[in-house]
C-alpha cells in the first residue's frame, strides 16, 4: 500500500466519529457532553473512558476507610479525635442496609456516653464518616478542617472530633445529641459520580437528636479540588452555623443566604473568613 494510500486510509477512519456542534462547551465542564459519535454509538475513546470513570465509582463505593489510621492522622494535626463504629458491622451490611448506619453500634454509644462532659456545653461536634466514599473523607478532610477551623475557635465550643467507620448522615444526629451538642456538621463521602468519585458532602443539624429527617438539614456538597473550593466550604458553613444559632432553625427554613466570597487579593478568601 503506498503512502498516499495509507494517508486516504487514515482520513477515512477519522470520518467515521462525527464531531458534536457543542464540542466547545466541554472546556466549562467535565460532564459527559459534545462526546460525537460513531454511527449510532458512541466513539472508542470516551466508551473506554466511560468504562474507567465507572470502574472508579465502583472502586470508590467498596473502598474502606482506615479508621484507626485516620484518626490518628487527625490527632497528629493536634485535633482531638474520638473513633466511632456504626451498627453496620461491615462494609457489605452497610451497602445493603442503610438503616444500620444510621445508629451507631453499642460499645461505640456506651464509649460516647463515658466521654467527659465539659462544665460548658459544645456548640458544635463535626462527626466525620465514611459514607459511599472513603476516598472522598481521607483526600478532603484534613484541608477542609485547616480552612474551617480557625474560623471559629474564638466564638464556638467544639467537641471533639468524631469518626464513624459505616456512618450515614442520620448518625451523627445521635452522636450530637449524647454528647449534648447545640448543633452538629456531618463530614461525609457522598455516591460517587462518574466524574467525581472523590466529592465530600456536609450536613448541619441545629438540635440533632435521633428521629430527624432531612428537611432538618443544610447540605453544602462536592466540595473537592475540582468542585467547590475548601475556602468556599468554610465559608458557606460559617454562614449558616452563625445563622442557624441565631435564628434557631436549620434545613428548609435556613436559606444559605451568604455574599459571595471575595476574590483572592489585598482581603484574602482566608481574612475574610476569620475577620468577618
Amino acid at each position: 500500500m503506498s503512502r498516499r494510500t495509507r494517508d486516504s486510509v487514515v482520513a477515512d477512519r477519522r470520518d467515521i466519529v462525527v464531531a458534536d456542534p457543542w464540542t466547545k462547551l466541554r472546556q466549562y465542564t467535565s460532564a459527559r457532553i459534545a462526546l460525537g459519535r460513531s454511527g449510532t454509538s458512541l466513539p472508542t475513546k470516551p466508551h473506554l473512558e466511560f468504562q474507567f470513570a465507572h470502574a472508579r465509582a465502583r472502586d470508590a463505593v467498596h473502598h474502606e476507610l482506615d479508621a484507626s489510621t485516620f484518626a490518628e492522622t487527625l490527632r497528629s494535626r493536634g485535633l482531638e479525635t474520638i473513633l466511632l463504629h456504626s451498627a453496620a458491622d461491615s462494609r457489605p451490611m452497610y451497602l445493603q442496609r442503610p438503616d444500620m448506619g444510621r445508629r451507631l453500634d453499642a460499645p461505640s454509644r456506651k464509649h460516647l456516653e463515658e466521654v467527659p462532659r465539659p462544665s460548658k456545653p459544645y456548640d458544635v461536634v463535626f462527626v466525620i464518616g465514611d459514607g459511599l466514599s472513603a476516598l472522598a473523607i481521607e483526600e478532603n478532610t484534613a484541608p477542609f478542617l485547616d480552612a474551617v477551623l480557625p474560623t471559629l475557635k474564638d466564638d464556638w465550643h467544639i467537641a471533639p472530633l468524631c469518626v464513624v467507620k459505616e456512618a450515614r448522615v442520620a448518625v451523627g444526629d445521635e452522636v450530637g445529641e449524647v454528647l449534648g451538642a447545640k448543633l452538629v456538621v456531618v463530614m461525609i463521602g457522598e455516591r460517587p459520580g462518574l466524574s467525581s468519585p472523590d466529592s465530600m458532602s456536609l450536613y448541619m443539624t441545629l438540635n440533632p437528636r435521633v428521629g430527624l429527617t432531612d428537611e432538618s438539614r443544610n447540605c453544602i456538597s462536592n466540595i473537592r479540588p475540582q468542585g467547590l473550593s475548601y475556602q468556599h466550604a468554610a465559608y458557606k458553613l460559617r454562614y449558616l452555623m452563625t445563622e442557624a444559632r441565631r435564628r434557631g432553625v436549620s434545613g428548609v427554613n435556613l436559606k444559605d443566604e451568604a455574599e459571595a466570597l471575595p476574590k483572592a487579593g489585598p482581603a484574602s478568601a482566608e481574612n475574610f473568613l476569620i475577620e468577618s
